[in-house]
């Protein structure tokens, strides 16, 4: 999905010496400095940032983009008709006809459009000119919150439909659950494999509520991606805890909370939410 910003960390990082033990060091680390500055950069120019996102809609069997009464009017742009057909995305104008491919950005006038999400849920997500600036904010860095650890295999192996970090609907694969001791006793998160740039590209990632939710973070919680190590276990670092989308931009709808990932106590770390988008959708509406 093209409204996804690249956050994979390279899996040679130090490992911790022990499984739940947290990292040693105090300051910032330079990749994760990097990567903040680059994410920031990001969100300031890039013609897909959520920033400049307009409208997300499902393309079903066809949506009108352009003219004032279209689903989705854009000043100065002729109409145009987007659809699926045989699990592709077709746009057509005046231009003629052509293929719009999953996670790739056409221009449209001063807009940007791509199309994501699974064959016969196929959603479009227009972009204009980024109409806010807000810089991302972070908690201090906390060493306390970086644990090591393997992951449990999945209870009930398989498929689940859940709203991805950009608001798109994807197909994700339970990978499983990993254990950290936060709040006086363990939680026990659930992990999935989630669909990220290409068809083949995923990542594991954990979508949690705590108790910042609202208080500091964004009310529908956050996204941590899980990074495997050389010796077979992972890291999880809240450090890299992020926002969904929704956070951003109304154009986008937020993840439902994932049962069971809510956490007893306050992570201060990672991404904090400096106001605008949506509220928390109620639990147990996630997409079937």
């Amino acid at each position: 999905m093209v409204s996804v910003f690249p956050l994979r960390i390279l899996a040679g990082l130090a490992a911790l010496n022990a499984a739940g033990t947290p990292l040693v060091s105090q300051s910032l680390p330079s990749e994760l400095e990097r990567e903040r500055s680059a994410y920031a950069e990001w969100l300031a120019a890039a013609p897909n940032s959520p920033l400049a996102a307009v409208a997300q809609q499902p393309i079903g069997p066809g949506i009108r983009l352009g003219p004032a009464d279209a689903d989705v009017p854009l000043e100065g742009v002729a109409e145009h008709r987007v659809s699926e057909r045989g699990g592709g995305v077709t746009l057509e104008g005046p231009e003629g006809q052509r293929p719009l491919p999953a996670g790739r950005a056409v221009r449209l006038g001063a807009y940007t459009i791509a199309s994501g999400g699974v064959s016969g849920r196929r959603v479009l997500t227009v972009y204009g000119p980024a109409t806010s600036r807000k810089a991302t904010g972070y908690y201090p860095y906390d060493p306390g919150l970086v644990f090591t650890g393997p992951l449990a295999p999945p209870e009930r192996p398989g498929r689940v439909r859940v709203l991805a970090l950009d608001g798109i609907e994807v197909d994700a694969v339970e990978a499983g659950t990993v254990t950290v001791p936060l709040g006086g006793r363990p939680a026990r998160l659930a992990v999935r494999r989630i669909p990220s740039g290409g068809e083949e590209e995923s990542e594991l990632e954990i979508y949690f509520r705590d108790g910042t939710n609202g208080e500091g973070t964004y009310p529908a919680g956050r996204f941590v991606p899980l990074l495997p190590l050389p010796d077979g276990r992972y890291r999880l670092d809240f450090n890299r805890a992020r926002n969904p989308f929704c956070a951003y931009s109304s154009a986008f709808p937020c993840p439902a909370p994932w049962r069971g990932n809510t956490i007893d106590t306050r992570i201060e770390a990672g991404e904090r939410y400096l106001g605008g988008g949506l509220s928390v959708p109620p639990a147990g509406l996630e997409p079937r």
